[in-house]
C-alpha cells in the first residue's frame, strides 16, 4: 500500500559486475522531508501508522526460545530498550526510551530479517527502507487499526500480553487448517501502491520472483479477536483469533468466535526492504531464481513471522483507540505524547549476541 522511501547500501568487492551505491551512516533517516500522509487520498478507517526505528539486529527471541542465547535465527527488533532474551519484566519501567515516535510506546515489535544471496553463495543483510510520509532509520511501521465502520468499540492489550504470527519452521505452504492469513509480500512499485489490499493479490506468501522497482514489502497482520483472558498461551497464538465472518472492513470488525469474544485493536507490521540494490541480472542466479532468503534459512518465504510484547504506558493505548477521531497516523494531539524522530531513531542497544550480521557472510547466523 504504502511507497517505501529507500536506503543505500555499499556492495561487496565480490560482486565486481555491480555498481557500488554509497551507504547512508548508521543512524541517517531515509526520509529528511517526509510529506504529510493524506488519509484522504484513500478510503481507510482512522488508525495509528507510526514508525518504529531500529533498536537492535540480535540472535535473541524471547517468546519462542525465552532465555536462549543465541537463538536459532536473527531478528530485526523496535521499540523499548529494554528488550532482552526473556522480556519476564514491565516494559515501562524497565526501558528508558523507545525507537517508536509514540513515547508512551516501550512494546517490542521483530520480525526475520532478509537476506541477498550472491550466485559466489555469499550473503548480505537487506537494508531496510521507511514507509510513505514517515522518518526514520529502517524498522517497522506499526499500525493499530480500528474497526472501519468507525463506531465499534476495541479493547486494548493489558500489560503482559504477547502474541505470534507466522511460523519460522516453515518451507512450503502451510496446512489450510494451521495457516496465518496475513503473512505475505508484495513487490513494490516505484510510485506506492494504494489500490491493492493487503495480503491479496497481487500479494504472495512466497517471496517475488522478479526484480521490484519499490523494494519487497512484507505485511504481517495480527488476530482481532481474543478470549478475554489469557495473556498468552503455549503456542503464543490460541488466545487470539481471527473472525469467522467478515473481517475488520465489514460491519462491526468481523464476528468474532465465541470462544475469543473481545474485540481487540488489529496491530499489523510493515517493512519496506531495499532490494533494489540487487536488481541487477548479473548478480542473480543464472537460471533466473530469486536470490533472497529469511534469516530462518527459507529461500521461499514462507517462515516471514511477527512477535509482539504489549508495552504501552498506563491506559495511552486505550485512549488513542478510544479518542481515535483525534489520533491519525503519527498524530495524535492531546491524547498521545510524542518524541521527535531523531529521539526515536537515537534510541538503540548493544547486540546480545557478539556475530557479524552486515558484512558478507559464508553462511547466515545460526548456520544456517
Amino acid at each position: 500500500m504504502l511507497l517505501p522511501l529507500l536506503l543505500g547500501a555499499s556492495m561487496s568487492p565480490l560482486l565486481t559486475s555491480a555498481t557500488p551505491v554509497n551507504p547512508l551512516s548508521p543512524r541517517q533517516s531515509s526520509s529528511t522531508d517526509p510529506k504529510p500522509f493524506d488519509p484522504s487520498a484513500v478510503n481507510i478507517p482512522p488508525m495509528l501508522r507510526f514508525e518504529c526505528s531500529q533498536l537492535v539486529i540480535d540472535r535473541i527471541d524471547p517468546l519462542v526460545n525465552p532465555g536462549v542465547i543465541p537463538s536459532p535465527h536473527l531478528h530485526q527488533i523496535v521499540g523499548g530498550n529494554s528488550f532482552n532474551a526473556t522480556l519476564s519484566h514491565d516494559l515501562v519501567t524497565h526501558s528508558s526510551c523507545t525507537s517508536c515516535v509514540f513515547s508512551e510506546d516501550f512494546s517490542n515489535y521483530w520480525t526475520a530479517v532478509l537476506y541477498f544471496r550472491a550466485r559466489n553463495g555469499t550473503y548480505r543483510r537487506v537494508p531496510q527502507g521507511v514507509s510513505e510520509g514517515l522518518k526514520g532509520h529502517g524498522g517497522i511501521t506499526v499500525y493499530y487499526i480500528l474497526p472501519y465502520d468507525g463506531v465499534t468499540e476495541v479493547t486494548a492489550f493489558r500489560p503482559g500480553f504477547r502474541m505470534l504470527v507466522g511460523d519460522a519452521t516453515l518451507r512450503q505452504p502451510a496446512e489450510k487448517a494451521k495457516r496465518d492469513p496475513k503473512v505475505c509480500h508484495r513487490c513494490m512499485p516505484k510510485t506506492g501502491d494504494w489500490s491493492n489490499l493487503n495480503c491479496d493479490k497481487p500479494d504472495t506468501e512466497e517471496l517475488p520472483s522478479k526484480f521490484c522497482e519499490g523494494g519487497i514489502r512484507s505485511v504481517i497482520t495480527f488476530p482481532t479477536c481474543w478470549d478475554g483472558v489469557n495473556l498468552d498461551s503455549a503456542d503464543h497464538k490460541s488466545h487470539v483469533a481471527y473472525p469467522v465472518e467478515g473481517n475488520i472492513m465489514t460491519a462491526g470488525g468481523g464476528k468474532c468466535p465465541d470462544s475469543h469474544p473481545v474485540r481487540i485493536p488489529q496491530v499489523m507490521y510493515e517493512v519496506i526492504w531495499n532490494t533494489t540494490i540487487f536488481n541487477d541480472k548479473d548478480l542473480w542466479p543464472e537460471d533466473g531464481s530469486q536470490p533472497f532468503v529469511w534469516s530462518t534459512g527459507d529461500e521461499h518465504g514462507f517462515s516471514q513471522h511477527g512477535d509482539y510484547v504489549f508495552g504501552w504506558k498506563g491506559d495511552a493505548l486505550q485512549r488513542a483507540m478510544t479518542q481515535s477521531a483525534k489520533c491519525f497516523g503519527d498524530v495524535c494531539d492531546g491524547v498521545l505524547e510524542r518524541q521527535t524522530d531523531e529521539q526515536a531513531m537515537a534510541c538503540t542497544k548493544q547486540r546480545v549476541v557478539d556475530e557479524d550480521v552486515d558484512e558478507w557472510l559464508t553462511q547466515l547466523p545460526g548456520n544456517y
